[in-house]
């Protein structure tokens, strides 16, 4: 089993910033693929960001390009988002996920993932 723990989220006003960090647990080894997610009531649950645990691939959402970032400490079993220049449609439950391998193709898909975080709230006004 892998557990998965994320802290960061809050309220910040719109053009600010947030760093969130998932921590991983238990049997990490394991896991090649993780990533961030989020979603608002009533909508499906969508991929933000992607990468490969070791690796130098990373995966972006269109509307979150250019302004979050995944990263990786494996020092440290973490995985962060940093997340520069928020706007109100960034308001969601932000959910860490992860799996031994998904290829590229699946790597963005809620679906694919078999291990989740409980979430944190990322609320920005406007």
């Amino acid at each position: 089993q892998v557990q998965l723990v994320e802290s960061g989220g809050g309220s910040v006003q719109a053009g600010g910033s947030l760093r969130l960090s998932c921590v991983a647990s238990g049997y990490i080894t394991s896991i090649k693929s993780m990533g961030w997610f989020r979603q608002v009531p009533g909508k499906e649950r969508e991929g933000v960001a992607a990468l490969y645990i070791g690796g130098r691939s990373t995966y972006y959402a269109d509307s979150v390009k250019g302004r979050f970032n995944i990263s990786q400490d494996n020092a440290k079993n973490t995985v962060y988002l940093q997340m520069n220049n928020l706007k109100p449609e960034d308001t969601a439950m932000y959910y860490c996920a992860a799996d031994p391998y998904l290829p590229p193709i699946a790597i963005m898909s809620a679906r694919e993932y078999n291990y989740w975080g409980q979430g944190t709230q990322v609320t920005v006004s406007s």
